[in-house]
């Protein structure tokens, strides 16, 4: 196992610092946020191809992470292409591109702090695979299969709606509040963290090393999804920017779907 995670960990960086390369010359790190889904779907996958036999519960787990890590990037990827440069990015970087040094700050805040998070974020689906080896698919393992279902469909439905809401010329300065976006404030959020719960429970049925080695994955991510760079960024300023969103967030739960308030 040692050797797969040392493996994918060379195998990131040097994704990383091919694609930093890339960023620098058009000026845009943006697109990293496709390279998330994708790189923990090369991680899967390569973890996968280094098994000599890859059993049932080991091709279970790579498929959850490529399937979903190919979705998301794809969606990702084709929104910066219709969008342009992120916000966000263009504010982190702004200091560096004032100063001439665009490519420097693209590596340090962005590129290598991002190979290490995906890294350790993936590591239920490289340990599960890694620690799998040949064996069958248990109970645990389909508990987890369903509930990364539950994600999937939270997660494709919710990006597909607000996509649709998107491009409706009507629909500028409103606030989507139909369809699972009326239980939560986040339904793609709450489809990511079950997902990568779900490919963790799946690893554990691998022993209790695995579940435990793994368990930061899982964590931080519902960690980042919640508190840090998810949904605190994405819902600062925006009463501000909708009239109607101080409403929607009195009455819609934040992240675990429920029923809104009357």
């Amino acid at each position: 196992m040692t050797e797969i995670l040392l493996t994918n960990a060379a195998i990131i960086l040097v994704t990383m610092l091919a694609l930093w390369l890339a960023a620098a010359k058009i000026g845009d790190v943006s697109f990293i946020d496709a390279v998330w889904g994708g790189g923990m779907a090369l991680l899967a996958a390569t973890a996968w191809l280094q098994l000599g036999e890859p059993g049932q519960r080991a091709s279970l787990i790579a498929a959850m992470a490529v399937i979903w890590g190919a979705r998301l990037a794809i969606h990702l990827y084709t929104r910066w292409r219709a969008s342009g440069e992120d916000p966000r990015y263009a504010k982190i970087l702004g200091p560096a591109r004032d100063k001439g040094r665009y490519a420097r700050g693209a590596l340090t805040r962005v590129f290598l702090p991002q190979a290490v998070l995906l890294w350790m974020t993936c590591l239920p689906a490289q340990m599960g695979v890694a620690g799998s080896g040949a064996e069958a698919i248990g109970s645990l393992a389909m508990a987890g299969a369903a509930l990364w279902l539950v994600g999937m469909v939270f997660e494709t439905v919710g990006d597909w709606q607000l996509s649709r809401f998107r491009a409706d010329p009507a629909s500028k300065g409103k606030v989507l509040d139909s369809g699972l976006w009326r239980y939560t404030r986040h339904p793609n959020y709450f489809g990511d963290a079950c997902v990568w719960w779900g490919i963790w429970l799946a690893a554990s049925e691998a022993g209790w090393p695995v579940a435990l080695g793994s368990l930061i994955g899982p964590a931080f991510l519902t960690f980042t999804l919640t508190k840090w760079s998810g949904k605190p960024l994405l819902e600062r300023g925006m009463a501000d920017r909708r009239p109607g969103y101080a409403e929607y967030v009195r009455k819609t739960s934040g992240f675990l779907p429920w029923f809104p308030k009357k």
